[in-house]
């Protein structure tokens, strides 16, 4: 029998999540907006960031749903290989 997830909509999330800052740039631009936010560095939210991301520590409420509202109203430069190109 599969055991169920003890975390199912916070394990969604963090997969969405990571996906997200997997993109160039976006952790270092999330992790800049903090720090400008918050005390500390953007390189101190940069490692803040990844230990969430890897599961080492969970997010308080507040910072979940600043990160989700950052990646959501966060827009990033289209990528030129997924543009198509007019048909005319």
């Amino acid at each position: 029998m599969k055991q169920k997830p003890e975390h199912p909509y916070f394990d969604a999330w963090l997969r969405r999540t990571r996906k997200q800052l997997s993109q160039s740039g976006c952790l270092s631009q999330v992790a800049q907006v903090l720090s400008q936010e918050n005390e500390g560095s953007a390189e101190e939210w940069r490692a803040h960031l990844r230990l969430l991301l890897d599961g080492r520590m969970p997010p308080t409420f507040h910072l979940l749903a600043r990160i989700e509202t950052l990646l959501v109203t966060t827009t990033f430069p289209e990528n030129q290989d997924d543009k198509q190109m007019p048909l005319f």
